[in-house]
């Protein structure tokens, strides 16, 4: 869970000419050329066994005073229902490398408690193990991303997890499942085979690892029938954590020359925002106009890191059938004051809202071979969707975001060109907007425009080429300052507001507000 560095890179036909701040932007979006499909999965989740993300995050125990469903919070689940989150990936992480599953079967009362090195040196009771997150992933209506450890485990240990989670024929493994109350085997629709082998994963070489990744792609096996024509599980190899392409390289060497025997179906990337490099020293909190425009420069850096990427991919898989996942991703800013550090806490503002959008738009943009992502995390860990405090629960600015994205799941990219303009403060200059365009999976045409410029709004005007707008609705996230978060007292002060817009002779006009995320739902 480590990247670095920050530059700026060119992610549309983008124009970037000084623009006053009551210039009229122009856009324009040709519906007649329907790009890829923006896959569902560049929307998904991870959950760590990482400080409170699990513990007190999603599990309270059936006993707890907290309402909840089998142990699991019940306003956790409504909350992530809203966001159809395709995919959760769990248990990790670096924790995903010294988990060993079964410790985390069985009666709980009889579970051993184990020590959680990779994140604090915490008791781990193992009360959330296979049965309890899939329990979870299916209250939510998710998919399953299980990493598997690679770096202290065994490709046996793993292939008899894979077993017991899926096997529906009657072998011991199943019927050990089946008397821990889960007689029907669960589908598991991706698989991570290791977790930043690089680095907390074992310091691996690319080398090293490859020689293991096709061991386990060939012994750790999926033996759910419903999934051997459809739904069939997907192997995601580990990728880079650095724009450096040898890990990439070295994969994808090994996929072009792969046989009968094994096969991958993606690799992963993990790339942070962080603007001061590492350890992570930007405030997440009570933070100035500096801060914003710095980290939002530095998370701009996720289109020239996949560019990188794909260009190795492109050179051995021209047909784009590998996926390049970007599992691990988001704003990793300094830990809260008086927190475990080890526990990575951090608050959630309009900036980490802004922050979300851009990399979504970027994925989006890039949806010909980045086909999933996952957000790091999902409660309580760097930037959430949901905090808790025992019995206290927020939703943050994120959440938000990824809430008006939901309509983007599966949708049809169409492009969009403009003229952005630039905002500079302090030194620093940043594209005035960014904007992608889909047609939705109900036929709507979707348009989202974020302004990065934290002082002004953006008059937009926008040509609609290939489509007769009958009407449009639009929803707006911003905040009265770049530091505005949602607290347990205060829930509200970040949250999505209809916005005005126009149609006329063919052109959308309307007014997006300072520093915020727009979303805007045309109607033919």
């Amino acid at each position: 869970m480590r990247c670095r560095g920050f530059l700026f890179g060119v992610m549309v036909t983008i124009l970037t000419l000084p623009a006053l701040a009551a210039d009229r932007i122009q856009l324009s979006v040709d519906a007649s050329k329907p790009g890829p499909k923006i896959d569902r999965n560049i929307f998904g989740h991870f959950a760590e066994n990482l400080g409170h993300g699990l513990y007190e995050g999603i599990w309270v125990g059936p006993g707890s005073s907290i309402p909840n469903t089998r142990g699991i919070r019940n306003d956790v689940v409504a909350a992530l229902r809203e966001l159809n989150v395709p995919n959760v990936r769990w248990p990790g992480g670096c924790f995903a490398d010294q988990y060993h599953w079964r410790k985390g079967i069985g009666p709980r009362d009889k579970r051993p408690a184990t020590v959680n090195s990779a994140w604090g040196d915490v008791i781990d009771t193992n009360a959330f193990g296979t049965d309890e997150f899939m329990d979870f992933i299916q209250q939510i209506g998710s998919t399953p991303y299980v990493s598997i450890n690679v770096g202290s485990g065994t490709p046996e240990e793993a292939g008899e997890w894979l077993e017991y989670m899926t096997a529906a024929a009657p072998t011991a493994l199943a019927k050990e499942r089946a008397a821990n109350g889960h007689p029907e085997p669960y589908k598991v629709g991706f698989l991570g085979i290791g977790n930043e082998s690089w680095d907390c994963g074992g310091a691996m070489t690319p080398d090293y690892y490859v020689s293991l990744m096709k061991v386990y792609s060939r012994f750790v096996l999926n033996m759910n029938p419903a999934q051997r024509d459809k739904d069939k599980m997907l192997k995601i190899a580990v990728g880079p954590g650095t724009p450096n392409t040898e890990w990439t390289e070295a994969v994808m060497q090994a996929w072009k020359k792969h046989t009968w025997a094994w096969d991958i179906n993606g690799v992963s990337l993990h790339w942070y925002t962080v603007p001061n490099g590492w350890p992570p020293s930007t405030a997440s909190e009570k933070f100035g106009l500096d801060d914003y425009d710095k980290t939002l420069k530095s998370t701009l850096f996720m289109d020239e890191f996949l560019r990188k990427q794909e260009a190795v991919m492109d050179k051995y898989d021209p047909e784009k059938k590998v996926t390049l996942s970007v599992d691990e991703w988001g704003a990793w800013h300094a830990p809260l004051p008086g927190s475990n550090p080890a526990f990575l806490v951090q608050q959630n503002s309009i900036r980490d809202a802004i922050l979300a959008s851009l990399n979504l738009n970027i994925f989006a943009r890039h949806a010909d071979r980045v086909r999933m992502a996952n957000i790091a995390q999902m409660i309580n860990v760097l930037q959430a969707m949901i905090l808790t405090d025992k019995e206290k629960f927020v939703l943050t600015p994120t959440y938000y975001v990824f809430k008006m994205y939901v309509p983007f799941q599966d949708a049809t990219f169409i492009p969009v060109t403009f003229d952005a303009g630039s905002y500079t403060h302090g030194g620093i200059s940043l594209p005035r907007i960014d904007a992608i365009a889909a047609r939705s999976t109900d036929g709507k045409l979707l348009l989202e425009i974020t302004n990065l410029d934290a002082e002004n709004p953006a008059s937009i005007d926008t040509d609609l080429s290939g489509i007769t707008a009958k009407s449009a609705t639009a929803e707006t996230l911003t905040a009265p300052n770049v530091d505005s978060i949602n607290t347990f007292e205060s829930p509200d002060v970040v949250v999505p507001k209809s916005a005005a817009v126009n149609i006329h002779d063919g052109k959308l006009s309307l007014t997006v507000e300072p520093r915020s995320v727009t979303v805007i739902a045309i109607e033919q």
